[in-house]
């Protein structure tokens, strides 16, 4: 089922519609909806899908020439006997088909593709610079290993500069979320997105005719259930060598937040493996929202990825036993659980939904940050502090709760303690509280936000 991607479907129109368009380069993780993407566009055009799987050169070259041959290309030999040599030779007759009227060649998982042919992006700098503005070839890249994709846009690589458009996909925001679960009640909405995250395919998982405890029944506490199987596939995550991606994971998610508490439970030095989960975003980067990030010590890493914070910290205590047979016992426990675990994700929901909002014009004006504060001693949090302006003034300040239902006037009053700490106008900021249901007895000038607000598709 494919819903959405409107912003990125756009970009890859107006790609097709440059005149001579050099490649395009589409990449993110596993499983974020790329393929589907790619050939939902491809619909539209004439196209050669061409997806690596490991194979030799010789047997790429070769399922290519049967692709080929299957279209009836105008103008090409017979490719059943004889395929093609080589990349140059490929892409010379694809040129030739492309001649007159435009032609779409992708090539999916591309660096499986150049893992057996090394020469490719030399190969394919060469061919652009003879073949352009003499075909309509388009020439589309894809590919899920993040961090070859992002080489092949470096300085030194063969085809740096020669990208029109350069697209990555990321896992869908709530209220895009909601388009995948909108046969469920919107705080029900938040909780699978606060347990599943933004990846499509894992909400297309979710049986929205189904309870949640027969959805994690199947989904997590059977052996090789879906989302156990997927949590080893994200704990793989590509790695270079020094980096240990799994384990700093593991860290963070058993409440080692800072570089420090990091660096002593992996053993070896985090900063690398850091930044690349942080380019993931599978790992965030917080310091108080009125700080420099680049300045501030007061840095607190944690899990950008609601699945992956689900299967870390609360699943994986039980993977043995669910393996061993355990598993209807343990989702007992594990529903009794679910709130303990799901008032953090909530938290960051309603921040993405401000910072939305803001965005927009909707809830303040000139916002430059939305992020949470805390102040130096520990002792006072804001969930969600809007600052606006050059100055960094604080305009919004918003408290969460994961509650169905909360009182607004204890709230609030704690709410303003905490403000005028972070230094606040008082008579100038305003004031926010989410909760899953519904706010009671609030302010007339007060925000309120539900999962109502957040779980409905926004322009």
């Amino acid at each position: 089922m494919f819903v959405n991607r409107v912003q990125e479907l756009a970009a890859l129109t107006a790609w097709w519609h440059r005149p001579d368009a050099r490649p395009a380069l589409v990449w993110g993780r596993r499983r974020v909806g790329k393929t589907m993407l790619i050939q939902q566009f491809a619909r539209e055009h004439r196209t050669i899908f061409h997806t690596g799987a490991g194979r030799s050169a010789r047997g790429e070259l070769a399922q290519l020439s049967r692709q080929v041959n299957a279209t009836g290309l105008p103008g090409l030999r017979d490719l059943t006997r004889r395929p093609f040599t080589d990349w140059d030779d490929a892409f010379e007759h694809l040129a030739e088909a492309a001649s007159t009227d435009p032609l779409l060649l992708v090539f999916d998982e591309y660096p499986e593709l150049e893992r057996a042919s090394p020469e490719l992006p030399g190969v394919i700098r060469a061919f652009l610079d003879r073949a352009t503005g003499h075909t309509q070839l388009r020439l589309l890249l894809c590919g899920s290993a993040v961090r070859s994709m992002q080489a092949l846009q470096e300085e030194r690589a063969p085809l740096h500069g020669r990208f029109d458009l350069r697209l990555q996909i990321h896992p869908f925001q709530p209220w895009e979320a909601s388009l995948l679960l909108g046969d469920l009640p919107p705080t029900e909405q938040a909780l699978v997105y606060g347990l599943v995250g933004g990846m499509p395919l894992y909400l297309t998982w979710w049986d929205t005719q189904a309870s949640v405890r027969d959805n994690l029944r199947r989904l997590v506490c059977q052996p090789a259930a879906p989302l156990l199987v997927e949590g080893d596939l994200v704990l793989a995550t590509e790695a270079e060598p020094g980096e240990q991606p799994a384990a700093v994971l593991h860290a963070i998610a058993n409440g080692k937040t800072r570089h420090n508490e990091i660096k002593d439970w992996v053993r070896a030095e985090p900063s690398r493996t850091l930044d690349r989960l942080i380019a993931l975003r599978l790992v965030e980067r917080l310091v108080p929202v009125t700080e420099d990030p680049a300045r501030s010590r007061r840095r607190l890493y944690r899990l950008d990825d609601n699945f992956l914070a689900f299967r870390l910290g609360l699943v994986s205590r039980y993977r043995d036993e669910i393996e061993r047979g355990l598993g209807e016992s343990i989702l007992t426990v594990m529903l009794t659980s679910l709130d303990d675990h799901l008032g953090r994700p909530w938290e960051d929901t309603v921040r993405r939904f401000v910072r939305h909002e803001c965005a927009a014009g909707r809830l303040a004006t000139d916002v430059v940050a939305v992020g949470p504060w805390w102040a130096g001693d520990g002792q006072d949090e804001i969930d969600v502090l809007a600052l606006a302006g050059r100055s960094r003034t604080p305009v919004l300040a918003g408290e969460t709760k994961w509650a169905h239902d909360v009182e607004a006037p204890r709230l609030l009053n704690t709410l303003r303690s905490k403000a005028l700490r972070a230094k606040a106008d008082l008579n100038a900021i305003r004031y926010l509280i989410a909760a899953r249901r519904e706010v009671r007895a609030a302010e007339a000038d007060t925000i309120t936000i539900t999962a109502s607000d957040i779980f409905t598709t926004q322009p």
